[in-house]
C-alpha cells in the first residue's frame, strides 16, 4: 500500500477543476449512497489489464483506447453503445492486421461524464453562468439552473455506466466480436465510404484465414478467444469525491482499487505533484494514465512517475502525449530521453486530439490532417529514438457526426453544422476513425519492415 495513504488523503491537498457545490450536505449525503453500491469493475479485471500494458510497455502490443469526449444522459441508448463498439471493433481488426500484434482495447466510455474546463465562467453574450462540466456536475443547457451543480447527478452517472458496462460485456463475451461476424461490422453510413472497400478486403481476407482453420478443425466454438475478445474501460478521474466513493479494499490482495473503470487518467490540468488527484491516484492499483503536454518537462515527468509508479512496474503508467501537431517535434524528444536514460517502464500513447483544436465558423474542431501530423510524428520520434510508440488515445463515436474537418470525405468549415452534437469538444466519426486506423496500421507495417531490414542487412 501506498505510504500515508487513505482513499480520502486527497481532501487534505489542494485541488484544481472542483466544482462548487451550493449544498454540501447533500453531497455527502451522495457520496454515502455511492459507497455502498456495487462495484462497477472487478480487481482481477483490472489486473488483467495491466498484465496486457505490460506487454505494450515492452514492445509487444499496441493500446486503442477511444470513446466520448464527454457522455451525455440525453445520448444515452443501446444503439449508440452498439454503433461505437462495431466502430472500435473495425479499428481494433484494422490495427491487429497492421501491428501483427494485440490490440489493447480501451473504451472512453461507462464513467467518462466529467470535463476540465479552461473557464469557470462562459459568457454568451451578456449573460455570464458556471462553465459546463459534464453530465456528472450540471447540465449543458445555458440556464441558471441547468448550471448549478447537482450531486444527485452522480447517481444518474453510476446507473447509467452500469447499464452501459452490461451492454459492453455481453457484446465483447456473448458472440458480437466474433471474428466470423467480420465482415457485418460495418456501420451504414460507411458502406459508401472511401474506406468501405479496403475495410472489406481486409475482412475477406480475413473470412478465408477462418474458413481455413475450420477446415482443420479450429472453430469460434472450440476457441473462445475468437468469438470473445477483453474490453476495458476508462474515464480521467477528475470527480475524486465520486472516485472515493468507489474505492474498494480487494479481497483477494488487500489492495485499494477504483472501481469505476479499469483504467483512469490524470489531465494535464490536474497533474501538479502535490496536489489532489496525483495524491488519489498514487494509491490504488489500477493502471494509471497520465496526460503529457507542452508545458511538462523531464525532470517534472520523472517526479510524476516516481509518484505515481515506485516500484516502476510496467503496465501500471501509461504517458498521454497531447502537444499539437507543431509542438511534438519539440517537446516529445526530451520527454522520451529522460525516461529513457532513467530506465523507467512505460506505455508510450499519443493523443493527437486535444492539441489541435480550433475554432472554425464558430465551432470548436480539429482538422484530420493535423490530427494524422501529429501521430506521424509520434511514430518518426520514437523509431529514431528506439522505442516502441505504443498506442493511440482518440475522441471518436460510431455516430455519423460533423465535428472534425478533413478526412477521405474531406468535411469542410460549412459542413460543420449539418450533425454537430457533441457536449464538449469534437470527435472523429466512425468514417474518420477508421481511415486513421487504416492509416496507423500502414505505418506500423513500415516499422516492421525496417526492423526485418535491420535484422536481415
Amino acid at each position: 500500500m501506498a505510504q500515508n495513504w487513505t482513499p480520502s488523503s486527497w481532501r487534505q491537498k489542494p485541488i484544481q477543476q472542483v466544482p462548487d457545490y451550493p449544498d454540501l450536505a447533500a453531497l455527502a449525503a451522495t457520496e454515502e449512497r455511492l459507497a455502498k453500491f456495487p462495484p462497477l469493475v472487478f480487481a482481477g479485471e483490472a489486473r488483467r489489464l495491466k498484465t496486457a500494458l505490460a506487454n505494450v510497455a515492452e514492445g509487444k502490443g499496441f493500446l486503442l483506447q477511444g470513446g466520448d469526449c464527454a457522455e451525455s444522459f440525453a445520448e444515452h441508448g443501446a444503439d449508440t453503445i452498439r454503433d461505437f463498439f462495431r466502430a472500435f471493433l473495425q479499428m481494433a481488426v484494422v490495427l491487429t492486421f497492421g501491428a501483427q500484434q494485440p490490440v489493447v482495447k480501451v473504451g472512453r466510455i461507462a464513467g467518462q461524464f466529467a470535463k476540465p474546463r479552461s473557464s469557470g465562467i462562459e459568457k454568451q453574450g451578456d449573460v455570464s453562468l458556471p462553465s459546463y462540466r459534464g453530465d456528472i456536475i450540471n447540465g449543458i443547457e445555458f440556464t441558471e439552473e441547468a448550471r448549478i451543480p447537482n450531486p444527485e447527478r452522480q447517481i444518474m452517472a453510476y446507473r447509467q455506466s452500469a447499464a452501459t458496462l452490461n451492454l459492453l460485456r455481453a457484446f465483447a463475451m456473448g458472440g458480437y466480436a466474433n471474428l466470423d461476424n467480420v465482415n457485418q461490422w460495418m456501420l451504414g453510413f460507411v458502406k459508401d465510404s472511401p474506406q468501405a472497400e479496403r475495410y472489406r478486403k481486409l475482412a475477406d481476407r480475413i473470412s478465408e484465414t477462418m474458413d481455413f482453420m475450420k477446415a482443420i478443425g479450429i472453430t469460434s466454438e472450440n476457441h473462445a478467444n475468437l468469438r470473445e475478445t477483453d474490453f476495458f474501460t476508462s474515464h480521467e478521474a477528475l470527480l475524486l469525491g465520486y472516485e472515493q466513493a468507489l474505492t474498494r479494499v480487494d479481497s483477494t490482495s488487500g489492495d485499494w482499487y477504483a472501481t469505476s473503470g479499469h483504467m483512469i487518467w490524470i489531465g494535464d490540468r490536474t497533474r501538479q505533484p502535490d496536489h489532489a488527484h496525483i495524491e488519489y491516484c498514487r494509491g490504488i492499483k489500477n493502471p494509471i494514465g497520465l496526460k503529457c503536454g507542452p508545458s511538462l518537462t523531464g525532470d517534472g515527468l520523472l517526479e510524476l512517475i516516481d509518484l505515481l509508479n515506485p516500484q516502476n512496474e510496467a503496465g501500471r503508467l501509461t504517458l498521454i502525449c497531447r502537444f499539437g501537431h507543431d509542438k511534438v517535434a519539440e517537446h516529445l524528444p526530451r520527454l522520451i530521453r529522460a525516461v529513457e536514460r532513467e530506465g523507467k517502464k512505460v506505455v508510450w500513447s499519443c493523443d493527437p486530439m486535444h492539441g489541435n483544436t480550433i475554432t472554425l465558423n464558430n465551432y470548436k474542431t480539429r482538422p484530420f490532417e493535423r490530427i494524422l501530423s501529429e501521430v506521424e510524428s509520434f511514430f518518426q520520434i520514437h523509431r529514431a529514438e528506439g522505442t516502441h510508440p505504443g498506442g493511440i488515445h482518440i475522441e471518436m463515436t460510431g455516430n455519423d457526426v460533423t465535428e472534425c474537418t478533413g478526412g477521405a470525405r474531406a468535411l469542410s468549415g460549412d459542413d460543420l453544422a449539418d450533425r454537430y452534437h457533441t457536449h464538449c469538444d469534437p470527435r472523429l466519426n466512425a468514417d474518420q476513425a477508421l481511415e486513421l486506423a487504416f492509416l496507423l496500421a500502414e505505418r506500423m507495417k513500415g516499422g516492421r519492415d525496417e526492423k526485418r531490414m535491420v535484422v536481415n542487412g
